[in-house]
């Protein structure tokens, strides 16, 4: 096996008992399925259960997989709105296991890949409780794009200036240290994007990067978040970067199990809100009048997911990917940047 699925647990159980209050090994370690970037286990010991999430091993770009901003993050929204795990240990000493890593509380409940929650069951009882489940994941995202970013400490949690423009160039230079032939859509994108940039709106919040609907976790039995994950992207920036990018995934084919979209589905049939439906649902609840410039917050929230998945391509050609579905990941780069060029020809 490879060293990004298996852990030194004898070491790490030496360690943990010294580090966490109660912790007692010796620790049974299992690598979650899913996720392509900061592998992730499940840690069983008598003293109860934990997740541990580490860097990948291996030479790693500029600013990728950081554990710490995502434990940071995590401590600090502990006592909002936004329901978060708790964390128990950051250890940026890499000699441990190879690489950083932290552990929290593990959290019972379900994690969901489909947009359009077969889950919940069918008829009028399965659309309410789909419904449900969308007014759910807007009031999170609201919650959390209305955190008071002083109160909870984050107010250096990101760089000044213009978060898009800021973004688009990251993005860029990442694609492009990662890219492994070359993608006339993407090309076309990103030329698009940096010539069609908004104005600056002054718009600052604490936004999650990666907010879908598998990054949360679901009440065992209830239309409730419990735990929002996966933190690794979060950043101070511009809230409709993270609107745009969960409708971008509701626009999705309707692929295999998992991050399965609507592209196609009959939303009104399901209990599902269409997407003005779940954006105007957002923008009352944070007092927006109105959105312009969608075409373009789509269009970078595709470029920006191609740009990730090219990344995930290079670490299967590096040999360091989290996921064995990485390679197929790479593939995906194409089909996105021209679904966003097609939005920008067509309108959103």
């Amino acid at each position: 096996m490879s060293q990004v699925d298996t852990l030194d647990t004898q070491k790490l159980a030496e360690y943990l008992e010294q580090q966490i209050d109660g912790f007692k090994g010796p620790i049974e370690a299992d690598k979650f399925e899913g996720g392509q970037s900061n592998p992730t286990f499940k840690i069983t010991t008598p003293s109860g259960a934990y997740v541990l999430r580490r860097q990948p091993p291996g030479k790693l770009l500029k600013s990728a997989h950081a554990v710490d901003r995502e434990f940071r993050v995590m401590a600090a929204l502990k006592d909002t709105d936004v329901p978060v795990p708790r964390v128990l240990h950051l250890c940026e000493d890499r000699d441990v296991i190879g690489s950083m890593f932290y552990v929290m509380e593990f959290c019972e409940g379900r994690i969901l890949w489909g947009a359009s929650l077969p889950e919940a069951g069918e008829g009028v009882a399965g659309n309410a409780t789909r419904a449900a489940m969308y007014e759910e994941m807007n009031r999170v995202l609201a919650a959390l794009h209305s955190v008071d970013l002083d109160e909870v400490g984050l107010a250096d949690y990101g760089k000044p200036g213009n978060y898009f423009e800021r973004q688009l160039g990251r993005w860029t230079q990442q694609y492009e240290a990662s890219k492994l032939q070359d993608i006339p859509a993407m090309d076309e994108l990103i030329a698009w994007l940096q010539a069609n940039q908004p104005e600056d709106d002054g718009q600052v919040s604490l936004v999650h990067g990666d907010y879908r609907l598998d990054n949360m976790m679901w009440h065992p039995s209830e239309p409730k978040v419990i735990a929002v994950l996966d933190w690794e992207l979060s950043t101070l920036g511009h809230p409709l970067a993270d609107l745009a990018y969960q409708c971008m995934g509701m626009r999705m084919p309707q692929r295999g199990a998992k991050m399965a979209g609507l592209q196609g589905v009959d939303r009104k049939a399901l209990g599902i809100p269409t997407e003005k439906e779940y954006v105007d649902q957002y923008c009352q609840r944070r007092g927006i009048d109105r959105i312009d410039n969608w075409e373009f917050y789509l269009a970078f929230s595709f470029f920006r997911l191609a740009a990730i998945c090219q990344g995930v391509a290079k670490r299967a050609v590096d040999g360091n990917a989290s996921s064995k579905e990485a390679f197929q990941v790479g593939a995906l780069v194409d089909p996105l940047a021209s679904m966003a060029v097609q939005i920008i020809k067509e309108g959103a």
